[in-house]
């Protein structure tokens, strides 16, 4: 009578057989893909300016409409600083953010999935230019003595924030070619004022000698009627930087990142929400943007960085 041979229990098995079976369950194991993030509720957030409070109600249609596109709720994160939004972006608690060109660098060198997708394209305004660009300008009061860069040797100097890219990096590596290459040791006294609208009114008022804005956010100031625009003198202002990037974590899934930019490129003028934000910024629409696009503002970031080494 044939009788079937009993099968060998694992522990039964040698130590080759053992191991033959690993490599073919190895080799017949399909490969995990590294799984996208598909949080429930996503947070965004706006480096700060002088009414970030306002900002939050400015935004309120995007978030809004965010809301619609990706199913999600949309948590509004209120920043203390440009370094606050970076860090909260790097941390993975930030999901959406608007940042500036210098702090869009530094938060990308320092993790790559944090991705630029889209800015805004601006109307013509003030001091600035049609298009998804503007530039740094060194603004004094009129009336004042202070009417060329010469005169300025020895008096206080407005900055806005280190992370800022008209407010700092411009000033550091492009304008201090024409005093020196040091803006501390040209000028007596150089602060930080926390916004581009601190350092107008700053100027205005008499407590810096000068300051340099961003010519979207000098022109927000003179809008709103705090100052007036024949009230300055324009000293210098910068090549052409482009407009403030909108990012995400890449890490996201797939189809929220498209719901996200659908968001912003779809804004519409016939939408009266959107069309009051368009209006507010002064955009007629969001233009899609990449990582290339701020490589201007990388180069100055390593002619900065290796500027501290010497």
């Amino acid at each position: 009578m044939y009788r079937k041979p009993a099968q060998k229990s694992l522990r039964q098995m040698t130590g080759g057989a053992l191991a033959a079976l690993a490599l073919f369950a190895l080799s017949t194991t399909p490969t995990v893909a590294a799984e996208c993030e598909d949080p429930k509720e996503l947070t965004f957030a706006i480096i700060p300016t002088e009414e970030t409070v306002a900002e939050l109600q400015l935004y309120q249609p995007i978030t809004d409409r965010m809301k619609k596109e990706t199913g999600k709720d949309i948590q509004f994160f209120m920043p203390t600083s440009y370094a606050s939004v970076v860090e909260g972006l790097l941390s993975k608690f930030i999901d959406v953010a608007v940042l500036g060109p210098y702090s869009y660098v530094i938060a990308n060198s320092k993790d790559d999935s944090i991705e630029v997708f889209a800015t805004y394209a601006k109307r013509p305004g003030h001091l600035q230019e049609e298009g998804p660009g503007y530039k740094a300008a060194l603004v004094t009061k009129k009336g004042s003595k202070f009417t060329t860069i010469e005169s300025l040797k020895g008096t206080t100097l407005g900055l806005v924030d280190p992370g800022s890219t008209s407010g700092n990096l411009f000033p550091r590596v492009v304008f201090s070619k024409n005093v020196g290459g040091d803006l501390d040791k040209y000028f007596k006294k150089v602060v930080y004022t926390g916004s581009h609208e601190l350092s107008t009114v700053a100027v205005a008022k008499g407590k810096v000698d000068a300051a340099f804005v961003a010519t979207h956010r000098f022109d927000n100031v003179v809008n709103k009627g705090d100052v007036k625009m024949e009230d300055f003198n324009v000293l210098w202002s910068s090549p052409p930087i482009p407009q403030d990037p909108f990012v995400y974590r890449s890490t996201l899934c797939q189809p929220l990142k498209d719901a996200i930019k659908s968001t912003f490129l779809g804004l519409s003028k016939d939408v009266p929400g959107e069309k009051k934000y368009l209006d507010n910024v002064k955009s007629n629409k969001f233009v899609a943007m990449s990582s290339s696009d701020y490589d201007v503002i990388r180069d100055l970031k390593k002619a900065k960085d290796a500027r501290k080494k010497n």
